[in-house]
């Protein structure tokens, strides 16, 4: 082999680890972890969060709490969320789970597109979705790469990625807290 061969072909092999390194991580990569979360069991009762969310350069845009009343019957799951921002604006958001065994989940929500589609393994919850956002007197639909990890049976962190056409938006990070 030439030295321009040898040289193509390790440049080949770096750039190839380079890109293998940049895989967004799966729920099967927490499959191991404890503890072993059941969003049946973690999100039924109250459960109380504090979040923020970031632009893209990671400065905190809004900050917020959520109080969440949550039920299960069966396979379906209710999730009432009361938000109230910094700013003193309030919202809220219903989902509405389906639990369809092996830990695959899905839900709506009246200000997401179409249904939200989740898998747990492990500690880990991965959920995606689109999310009807207003901003600016207008709705941007966003997409939502939103990862939670049970810490304890009370306490869960969640963050969550948003994007527009690929293009990085901000973060939205909370803290769960069940209530005893």
């Amino acid at each position: 082999m030439n030295r321009r061969t040898l040289l193509l072909s390790g440049m080949t092999t770096t750039a190839l680890a380079s890109l293998s390194g940049c895989a967004s991580p799966t729920v099967d990569d927490y499959a191991s972890q404890k503890p072993v979360l059941d969003l049946r069991t973690y999100f039924n009762g109250m459960v109380d969060a504090w979040g923020i969310f970031t632009d893209r350069n990671g400065k905190v845009v809004k900050r917020f709490t959520v109080e969440m009343k949550c039920q299960w019957q069966n396979d379906q799951g209710i999730l009432d969320e009361d938000f109230v921002y910094s700013d003193g604006t309030k919202e809220k958001r219903i989902w509405k789970l389906t639990d369809k065994g092996n830990g695959a989940y899905v839900g709506t929500a009246g200000d997401v597109v179409g249904v939200a589609e989740g898998q747990t393994q492990g500690n880990a919850f991965n959920w995606r979705y689109t999310l009807a956002l207003p901003v600016d007197g207008t709705v941007l639909n966003v997409q939502m790469d939103d990862w939670m990890y049970l810490m304890n049976d009370r306490v869960m962190l969640n963050k969550a990625r948003m994007t527009k056409l690929g293009i990085h938006l901000g973060d939205v990070t909370l803290s769960f807290t069940k209530r005893s």
